[in-house]
């Protein structure tokens, strides 16, 4: 087989970036990817319309990545949001940046950013081959060829850029892992994150369906609060998804016996003293209405019989006659309205993988292997992961350049 000086296994987002760093700047690249087409998975996030970053600076970054955030401060200082922005335009994909700072292809089309990496990569003069990597050949500690089928490929330098293990229908199987773990690499136990929350019960298939706006999610383990956030939530036949429960499980810890809870404030604009008074008013003006039918102007008409019968009021008391205390245990239910939960949907579910290859086996400043010389790490398949929002592409954006550009040290 040929020789190269760079061999970047995976071409996924950090792969395809990292082969046109290392190629541009003229290393002889090799591109190795198991699928018939790069960037599979990368062709279907942000519902297809790829949330590539966020145009935050680093420090609003670090505080949206709940695991090892400060290890990403030099490949941030490498490759910022802002760089990630500007090659993508230089690339030909005009841009735009949402709510909450989350940044689009103008075309909404995660189609035309895969496309623009493939032409940089061809301009680049990336050698590309469609097949699956067996091993990483190693001698005294350092990377000596990758193996495809029954081949080595002679390499000075390896890029690992596999992915974790969620969406594996794309490609993420986990074999960079596997990888990792045979140069002697420490993995953290991968789990999903970014996924949908089971629930323990059946309030969430009663509501199946109906999604909430401007919410207050809380999650509890073991009793104690792990994550609270503010936005959109979707309840679904098995639970709740949608943005907020999303970045609620990547607080989930790996206890295999803890307990789970959530918690949705329905009114967080309101404290319970103004809310009280609200209800108060509108049991007032529907004082000889049955009590399930005073609620139309507070809450959603597919959440008013479930809230009906969690609050022990009868449905049909009349809202004139429910009592002070009942109302005050009523509001109290608007503002923490229960979910039980038994974790996450299986981790083939999840938008990420939480765990991977440990950091302290990892330079932050090169993304290379404090194990083996010659090889590095990028993307998913580090133990670092993000809220969603483009948090987690921006770490795969800047992973892959930092270990593109360290990697050329070694050829």
């Amino acid at each position: 087989m040929d020789s190269y000086d760079i061999a970047v296994i995976g071409g996924g987002a950090a792969g395809m970036l990292a082969a046109a760093i290392c190629a541009e700047n003229g290393a002889r690249t090799l591109l190795l990817e198991r699928n018939k087409v790069l960037g599979k998975k990368l062709r279907i996030t942000g519902k297809g319309r790829c949330n590539l970053t966020n145009n935050c600076d680093t420090d609003e970054f670090i505080s949206n990545v709940p695991h090892n955030g400060k290890f990403l401060y030099g490949a941030l200082s490498r490759f910022s949001p802002k760089d990630t922005m500007d090659l993508f335009e230089k690339l030909g994909v005009p841009l735009k940046t949402e709510r909450g700072n989350r940044v689009f292809p103008v075309s909404n089309k995660a189609g035309d950013v895969c496309d623009s990496l493939e032409k940089y990569i061809s301009s680049a003069g990336v050698e590309i081959i469609h097949t699956s990597v067996r091993r990483i050949i190693t001698e005294n500690r350092s990377i000596k060829a990758v193996r495809i089928r029954e081949e080595d490929i002679p390499c000075k330098a390896a890029i690992i850029c596999t992915g974790g293990l969620s969406y594996p229908q794309t490609g993420s199987t986990g074999d960079g892992l596997r990888m990792a773990a045979e140069t002697g690499h420490r993995i953290t136990e991968p789990k999903a994150s970014l996924a949908p929350l089971e629930e323990n019960g059946s309030v969430c298939k009663e509501l199946a369906g109906l999604t909430l706006k401007n919410i207050r999610l809380s999650l509890f383990e073991d009793e104690k609060k792990v994550f609270e956030d503010f936005g959109e939530l979707l309840f679904t036949h098995f639970g709740l998804s949608g943005p907020t429960a999303l970045s609620a499980s990547a607080h989930i810890s790996r206890k295999n016996d803890a307990s789970l809870r959530t918690e949705i404030d329905l009114k967080p604009a309101l404290d319970e003293i103004t809310l009280d008074k609200r209800v108060l008013s509108d049991f007032g003006k529907y004082a000889n209405s049955d009590f399930i039918n005073s609620l139309k102007d507070l809450l959603p008409k597919k959440l008013i019989p479930v809230t009906v019968g969690l609050s022990g009021i009868a449905a049909h008391e009349k809202a004139g006659s429910v009592t002070k205390e009942q109302r005050h245990g009523f509001v109290k239910l608007l503002k923490a309205f229960p979910v039980a939960i038994t974790g996450t949907r299986p981790i083939d579910e999840a938008v990420i993988t939480s765990g991977g290859v440990s950091i302290k086996d990892i330079d932050p400043r090169t993304m290379r292997s404090k194990l083996i010389s010659g090889l590095y790490f990028a993307g998913e398949v580090i133990d670092v992961d993000a809220y969603t929002g483009g948090f987690n592409l921006q770490i795969a954006w800047s992973t892959a350049f930092t270990a593109g550009e360290s990697g050329l040290e070694d050829i």
